[in-house]
């Protein structure tokens, strides 16, 4: 008896080890994300303690600051922010994502959100050439819906000059950050091919969205970097119903099947737990779901992109990236609702820090 005990419990040994493999973190969720406006640097000390207790200790090992150009640029200080990041901020959060094996990911806004409201951003201020509708002015005071459908502005990805400046931006930034991916935004861009352009009035709206796509991934290529991008241009807003802003009502859904497919989709919604992945998985690219402010959505996408992963075919299954949190107010607006736990402003719980908490609560379960 002794005999077969020994003879079998290298076996269980190696059941174990498989077991534990198999519901690890990172076979479970290989990318577990947070994403939000990089810190103004007087909450860079701040947002890395944040980094050693709240997001080492949830396992992320994702980080997605959004600079655009809130950072003292060297190739361009005329687009810097005055207020902008310096180098040496941005070397103490590489520190801390480093000490965590945390992957810290730069995002530009590149083709659209070059505005917001009435405000011009720092590249079509500086050099207003690059406006694809250079015919919608800004209003003083900014409303939705608007004669001029005007949401945010895009740059012409056919102007002969803009791509020498901002992947300028792109390659400095990259290099601050001593980043193998780049997250290019590209989400909500309803400016495109428009009429009055004389360089892309009356092309192909999904096939200039995918070129742009193709451009940008070709050159981070060159130096071995990987393109993130919003995944909501690439699906039909009419036919699934899902509408025109985490979707596309102008047609560019079909350069899903024109773009490289090492692209990385991060597929945001949030209201409904919609089973988008699925599409991007079955399109043989890799995608990763994205929630903001509703813990209950949050936590059914978290289930369903463990399911996804656990039943998919051996080829589909790599597609399943995992989860990202996102957040979409100022770093130091976060910090305060989470550490103080402030409700939302309809007293519910319905808050991107009790979002993050659940989320990550369900992963840690795991």
């Amino acid at each position: 008896m002794k005999k077969v005990m020994l003879l079998l419990l290298p076996a269980c040994f190696l059941l174990l080890s498989l077991n534990a493999q198999q519901s690890s973190p990172d076979s479970l969720l290989p990318v577990r994300g947070f994403c939000i406006a990089a810190p103004a640097p007087k909450d860079v000390d701040r947002f890395i303690k944040f980094i050693n207790e709240e997001l080492a200790t949830r396992k992320v090992n994702t980080l997605i600051l959004r600079i655009d150009y809130d950072y003292q640029y060297k190739s361009h200080p005329e687009l810097a922010d005055s207020n902008g990041l310096s180098k040496k901020d941005i070397d103490k959060l590489v520190a801390a994502c480093r000490k965590h094996n945390i992957d810290l990911i730069p995002q530009v806004n590149l083709l659209g959100h070059q505005s917001w409201a009435n405000k011009t951003g720092k590249l079509l201020a500086v050099y207003p050439e690059f406006d694809e509708t250079p015919n919608v002015k800004m209003p003083e005071q900014y409303k939705w819906p608007n004669a001029d459908n005007l949401y945010c502005k895009s740059y012409c990805p056919l102007h002969p000059g803009v791509h020498k400046i901002v992947f300028d931006i792109v390659d400095e930034i990259c290099d601050a950050f001593q980043a193998t991916s780049f997250h290019a935004g590209m989400d909500e861009v309803f400016y495109l091919g428009d009429k009055q352009c004389p360089r892309c009035g009356g092309r192909d709206k999904a096939e200039l969205f995918a070129n742009e796509v193709r451009l940008i991934n070709d050159h981070l290529a060159q130096k071995n970097r990987r393109l993130w991008i919003w995944g909501d241009r690439l699906i039909d807003g009419k036919t699934t119903g899902i509408g025109g802003w985490e979707a596309s009502y102008n047609n560019t859904y079909r350069a899903v099947d024109m773009i490289p497919k090492d692209v990385v989709i991060c597929d945001w919604h949030y209201e409904r737990a919609d089973k988008t992945p699925v599409y991007f998985a079955m399109k043989g690219l890799n995608v990763i779901t994205c929630p903001w402010n509703r813990p209950a959505v949050a936590v059914q996408q978290t289930n369903d992109m463990i399911n996804f992963r656990k039943t998919a075919t051996k080829e589909m299954q790599p597609h399943f990236y995992g989860m990202m949190q996102t957040v979409w107010n100022s770093a130091a607006s976060f910090l305060d609702g989470f550490y103080n736990k402030t409700p939302g402003r309809d007293g519910s719980n319905n808050t991107d820090w009790k979002c993050f908490v659940d989320m990550y609560n369900i992963i840690d379960s795991l």
